[in-house]
Formats: structure tokens, sequence, C-alpha cells
């Protein structure tokens, strides 16, 4: 089994940012905290603590294209907000479309209750997008 660095994945809304990491073999994805998003700043900083704490530089972000393939307001704000860290690490892509769905199904058949707990649901969708980013490229 090949060790690589961790990925730590982001579901960037416009109120909570949900974050999930992986083990170093890729093999699985979990969900890991949300943080708020009041302030861009702070939420970033936030972000490379946690980047630094699982000793890694690879984020990827979930894209929300729109069903079409085009980038929506969501997916360019997404894109801008992860602008700063471009500099000092590795930023991957990956759709993210349904990702919420996928989490709330998850978390249904988990028997938790999600419906008064959207950061639960968006951490859930970070670990979703690991999971499909993984799978896609082992």
């Amino acid at each position: 089994m090949e060790i690589r660095k961790r990925i730590i994945a982001l579901d960037i809304g416009t109120k909570r940012i949900g974050i999930a990491t992986c083990d170093a073999l890729w093999i699985n994805a979990s969900p890991l905290k949300t943080i708020n998003r009041n302030n861009d700043k702070i939420a970033l900083e936030e972000i490379e603590k946690i980047c630094q704490e699982y000793q890694t530089n690879i984020i990827l972000i979930g894209v929300p294209y729109n069903m079409d393939g085009t980038l929506g307001f969501q997916a360019k704000n997404c894109l801008n907000f992860i602008k700063p860290l471009r500099n000092n690490y590795v930023i991957l892509e990956q759709d993210e479309r349904l990702s919420s769905s996928a989490a709330e199904e998850i978390l249904r058949n988990q028997g938790k209750k999600y419906t008064k707990n959207k950061a639960l649901v968006d951490a859930m969708a970070a670990s979703v997008i690991l999971k499909e980013y993984i799978e896609n490229n082992r």
C-alpha cells in the first residue's frame, strides 16, 4: 500500500464549511468538523491550522457545478474563497453535484437526525466529496 499525504476536503457554503479528511492510505474518508463562514479570513486561518495538524498541503474543494456543467454563483464563490491558499497549497477540485443529498442519505441510514443540524450534513458532504475523489484517483 502506498502511503500518501492526507487530503483535507472542503464543502464550501455561504454560511458554513464542511471539512473531512482521509487516512494516509487513502482508504477511508471521514467527516471532521464544520466551521462557520462569518469571516473568510478567520475561516481560511482555521483551514490552514487543520492542514498543519494533519500535516498536509493538499486541499480538495467541492465545486458545485450547475447540472449543465457550467459554473454558477456558488461554484464561483467557492473558487474565489480558496484563492488566497493557492500559493501555499495544492488545491484539487471535485465536482460535488448532489453531495449534500448523498450525505443526507448516509446520515438517514445511520439513524442520525440531520434535518435541524445542517453542520452535520456539511461535514458528511465533505466526506462524500473526498470519498469520490479517492475512488477516482487510486
